[in-house]
């Protein structure tokens, strides 16, 4: 697949690094892509990386994000699957800057001809890409109101190193609260392991069916 990640930060890099030694053909976006030719990956500007995309990632500080996909406009991105890994922070990264939503739901909000998947937020960008490097088996979580939006991620997740077993489709949207607000969290056992690192299982009685990307 043509992916566009706007952003060229250690998340967007990352996942960028992942998806192409996938085979899928990847392009970074900047705001100033000559300033970004040493990242070793293919960078354009905003607005020709949401042209090349199929699928787009939102690899952004979630503080600015909403008003960086409004200066590519409506159009440049409806009908694209927009997958949202951002939180958004304060400078001090001490408080959400959407306590009473979520940075998902904002995206979704603002741009309704966009089906928007919130995933990979719970976990830094070396776990993302590398999750067979961490101790065990850990969950992945998907948020998104468009079920075939939400089966494309979760094929771009098992393209990542994350099987299906490892995917959990927690329902819509407004379920991005809950993945974004965990930030608070993970912060506190970063803090408790001394590294940023690691990620978190889903434990379901033994009962209980594995937990799958719905269909």
């Amino acid at each position: 697949m043509r992916i566009g990640l706007l952003g060229t930060g250690n998340v967007a890099r990352a996942l960028a690094h992942g998806w192409r030694a996938a085979g899928h053909d990847v392009l970074l976006g900047s705001r100033t892509p000559k300033e970004r030719t040493d990242l070793g990956l293919p960078v354009a500007g905003l607005d020709e990386t949401a042209a090349h995309a199929e699928v787009l990632v939102n690899a952004t500080p979630g503080n600015v994000s909403v008003d960086l996909l409004r200066s590519l406009g409506a159009p440049a991105l409806a009908g694209t699957v927009l997958i949202d890994v951002g939180v958004g922070l304060t400078d001090d990264y001490t408080e959400l800057s959407h306590p009473n939503s979520s940075l998902g739901e904002q995206i979704q909000e603002a741009f309704p001809l966009t089906p928007v998947v919130k995933t990979l937020c719970t976990m830094d960008s070396t776990a993302m890409v590398a999750p067979n490097e961490l101790a065990g088996p850990s969950t992945v979580f998907l948020s998104g109101d468009d079920a075939e939006a939400k089966r494309t991620a979760g094929r771009l997740l098992t393209d990542l190193g994350w099987p299906p077993s490892s995917q959990l489709d927690i329902g819509g949207i407004t379920t991005a609260r809950g993945q974004e607000h965990f930030a608070l969290l993970f912060m506190g056992i970063a803090g408790g392991l001394g590294s940023h690192t690691f990620n978190i299982q889903v434990v379901p009685p033994r009962s209980a069916q594995p937990p799958t990307v719905r269909s």
